[in-house]
């Protein structure tokens, strides 16, 4: 008996001492005030909800305040006020440019249409637009910054389970970036376009981003159509009870380069670290 609760308390030592080093690790490698409070609801046993540490890190600080608001308050945890990406910039040599996107298909209250492509022309025409900070102005058109709206502000439905991401899955050869890329401008075109639909339009992943969670996701065996949907709806639930802030910085982008043309209501422009959506209005 003696040696049976020996061997039962030396078992949960040792479970103690696993989880007490995976959360040292966990902290000692977060960059973030909100990757230590990720951390720290993890370690309190309130992160059931929550992605797996990379894919959490993957986000936009904007995103991971929204994901971590709901197990923090259980914890009576505050979580800190994101003040835009303070992970490492990424090349822009990792992703394809902006202006290589070759086809488009949602519009800017997150429904589809038939993909068109989009040609040279479509391309060039943003070159006659006139970046004035918060507006975008072209020819016959306006747009203007895309913020995070109050739920008063979304279509009816947009936060019910029906609306789902619904990005179709990677079927090719990752080695191949031609089908990647082609892979990749629908899927992004969709993930903008349903992000507005949410109100999170100021809350969205560059390009650049979008690119490197594809291949860290599917280079770990997951299906990142699947992964980015459960973060959707993480997403969903959590506006239907939680305030978000218009925006989480005042920077703006400074040259028309950085933006291109997705569809005839929406423009993106990013800088590899922000992104800014700009829609007609």
């Amino acid at each position: 008996m003696i040696n049976h609760n020996r061997r039962l308390v030396m078992i949960l030592l040792a479970l103690w001492l696993q989880n007490a080093s995976a959360d040292d690790a966990c902290i000692a490698s977060a960059q973030s005030e909100l990757e230590r409070l990720y951390c720290d609801i993890m370690a309190q046993g309130e992160g059931g909800s929550l992605p797996s540490r990379a894919d959490f890190k993957r986000n936009d600080p904007q995103v991971q305040a929204l994901l971590l608001r709901r197990p923090a308050a259980r914890l009576g945890l505050d979580v800190p006020v994101p003040v835009g990406d303070s992970r490492p910039s990424l090349a822009k040599s990792a992703a394809p440019a902006a202006g290589n996107w070759p086809e488009f298909r949602a519009d800017s209250r997150g429904g589809q249409r038939s993909a068109a492509p989009v040609n040279r022309t479509a391309e060039r025409s943003l070159a006659k637009c006139q970046l004035q900070g918060e507006v975008l102005l072209c020819p016959g058109r306006r747009f203007e910054l895309a913020t995070n709206q109050h739920n008063r502000e979304l279509l009816p439905g947009v936060l019910d389970d029906s609306n789902t991401l619904s990005l179709p899955s990677f079927e090719g050869d990752r080695n191949d970036d031609e089908a990647v890329r082609r892979y990749l401008s629908d899927a992004y075109d969709i993930y903008i376009a349903k992000m507005l639909a949410i109100g999170l339009g100021a809350s969205t992943m560059s390009f650049t981003a979008f690119h490197n969670a594809f291949h860290s996701i599917e280079g770990a065996g997951v299906d990142f159509a699947e992964r980015q949907e459960q973060t959707y709806h993480l997403l969903k639930q959590d506006r239907k009870t939680l305030a978000v802030k218009a925006r989480y910085h005042d920077e703006l982008p400074d040259n028309i380069n950085l933006c291109t043309e997705i569809s005839r209501d929406i423009v993106v422009c990013d800088n590899v670290g922000k992104n800014w959506v700009y829609v007609t209005r």
